[in-house]
């Protein structure tokens, strides 16, 4: 991989490049994507091996032609390459793209790894592709509402005064330590790198870090003692941490992970092996580097699985952890439950899902705005209200002002529209780019995370994502994406993401209205179907016009 040319930032102010906010926006969204990403001079993102773009002469490439852009032109792009730009119509998508999906016979690692070593694919992660991540705090709301949930589950609505063991510090882990604290927990995360620690430390996402065992638990224990909140990295591996502590006695309140264990080759580093052994041993040998990897992650997982057994609330947080260590003979991985079935399930039922939100203008003040109409409009709603206070005191930029917070169908197109009409006025210094991740009602099948034990079997339907993407597309979205799982997560998912752009225009609100009401309507729908009452209840009195029997015939 050659050497940027440039450092990459994303544009602010209110010169434009392009021909128009729309498509100005978008390559804002791209610049700020590798601007916030885990190794930018690779393009890489998160995840070990999630990029933005195939390579530098395709980012490049792709940064030209949406300066050119007309509207009523579409680009495609496929795997991280741009392929052609065609003459669609004013209310097409700008950019449309297709990222590591393979056919499913041949969506296996083995023959991504292949792919990716031709230049021939790409993983495009959830946000990496599409240029939808906006750093760490892309995903801290829904890490804080996991953990508020386990709070408010099992230790009667707090985490004050309980222990969490997690690993994993990297793009999408990194929100943990924040999270967790801002839950109330103490927080114990470990991390293998010592680079993510010190950019977790930057961006004020840890308060304390150390190389030393002995001194991250006297941390912790004292915050515990007092039931105070922090968080604490320590620099080691998960896969020779976890059983030390289960060897001094020490069991976690609550335990899970999230080191990038989706991937063999890349994400998952060996017990016994530092971070230049297993670098070196990748290229020498990458068969047994897997093989070493996926067994270090039985031995996590055991770890977690006599802990659960000792009381602790343990689950996967979707990095599948449990299906690599079932392929490593561990029978039972999957008594350990996954995040989504036992906690965010219920608020996907109601369209509820982490709805982002982008100041193209770069300006913080952008943000404070939408912050105002989000309280001022969902205020009654304390689950939005007391997110949105918290984030304001804790959560830092990262790259271009953003916002998450999860909102459900009907409240996402109120906003979106409110905004529209202060991007008109002159309320806001710039357009505001709408946007979600692809963990959402709608946007995911993966049957080990998101769609995980749905009560008619309908886990691994991948069509759902596929029809939200057709209908983002009819609706008039400015990006609409297909990605599928590359690397060790080949084979595993189907999702779709999009972005539509708040310009103050006319033709801005019509796209957002048909956007993102049927973006969240759908996923009410898919859940519906699946059979959830809530979901049905929630169709019924969105009034979405339904075709299934269980929603239009039952009565209410």
């Amino acid at each position: 991989m050659t050497e940027p040319r440039r450092p990459v930032r994303a544009q602010r102010g209110p010169e434009l490049r392009c021909r128009g906010w729309r498509q100005e926006a978008l390559l804002r969204m791209l610049e700020n994507t590798v601007e916030t990403g885990e190794r930018p001079e690779d393009l890489v993102v998160y995840g070990a091996l999630a990029k933005a773009a195939r390579d530098w002469p395709s980012y490049d490439r792709i940064a030209a032609a949406l300066r050119g852009l007309e509207v009523g032109e579409t680009m495609v792009v496929q795997s991280g390459k741009p392929i052609g730009v065609f003459r669609t119509g004013p209310d097409a998508p700008l950019v449309v793209m297709a990222t590591s999906n393979l056919v499913g016979r041949w969506a296996t690692a083995e023959h991504f790894y292949a792919l990716e070593r031709r230049g021939l694919m790409i993983w495009g992660g959830y946000t990496a592709a599409d240029w939808q991540y906006i750093g760490s705090q892309g995903i801290v709301q829904g890490t804080y509402q996991t953990f508020a949930t386990v709070g408010q589950t099992h230790f009667g609505g707090t985490l004050r005064g309980r222990l969490i063991v997690t690993a994993g510090l990297g793009g999408m882990g990194g929100a943990q330590p924040l999270a967790i604290a801002m839950a109330g927990g103490a927080a114990l995360c470990v991390e293998v790198d010592p680079t993510r620690i010190r950019r977790r430390r930057e961006t004020g996402y840890l308060e304390r870090d150390t190389a030393s065992l002995d001194e991250a638990l006297a941390w912790v224990r004292a915050a515990v003692s007092l039931g105070e909140p922090v968080s604490v990295g320590v620099l080691g591996n998960a896969a020779e941490v976890l059983p030390e502590l289960a060897r001094r006695g020490v069991v976690p309140d609550v335990v899970t992970d999230q080191t990038s264990a989706h991937d063999l080759l890349v994400g998952y580093v060996p017990a016994g092996l530092t971070l230049d052994a297993a670098a070196e041993l990748r290229e020498r040998d990458p068969e047994r580097l897997m093989a070493e990897a996926r067994a270090s992650i039985a031995g996590h997982v055991r770890t977690i699985l006599d802990w659960q057994a000792q009381g602790a609330i343990a689950f996967e947080y979707g990095n599948n952890l449990r299906a690599q260590a079932a392929a490593a003979g561990v029978a039972d991985a999957f008594k350990i439950p996954v995040f989504t079935e036992r906690y965010i399930r219920p608020l996907f039922c109601r369209g509820i899902g982490p709805f982002r939100w982008v100041a193209v203008s770069g300006a913080p003040e952008d943000i404070a705005y939408v912050d105002e109409a989000v309280l001022r409009e969902f205020g009654g709603d304390p689950v939005v209200a007391d997110w949105i206070r918290l984030a304001r005191r804790h959560v830092r930029f990262q790259g271009l002002p953003a916002r998450i917070a999860w909102l459900g169908h009907g409240a996402r197109t109120r906003l979106g529209l409110l905004v529209n009409d202060a991007v008109a006025a002159g309320a806001v210094r710039g357009p505001i780019a709408f946007t979600r991740d692809h963990l959402d009602a709608g946007g995911v099948a993966q049957p080990f995370r998101e769609t995980e034990g749905l009560p008619d079997g309908s886990d691994a339907v991948a069509d759902w994502p596929l029809l939200n993407a057709l209908l983002n597309c009819a609706g008039g979205a400015d990006l609409v994406a297909i990605h599928g799982g590359g690397g060790g997560y080949a084979g595993y998912y189907q999702s779709a993401g999009v972005t539509v752009v708040a310009d103050g225009t006319p033709a801005a609100r019509r796209r957002l209205e048909a956007v993102l009401t049927a973006d969240t309507g759908l996923g009410v729908l898919r859940y519906a179907d699946a059979g959830y009452d809530d979901a049905v209840a929630t169709a019924r009195a969105a009034g979405l016009r339904s075709l299934q029997p269980n929603v239009t015939d039952s009565a209410p």
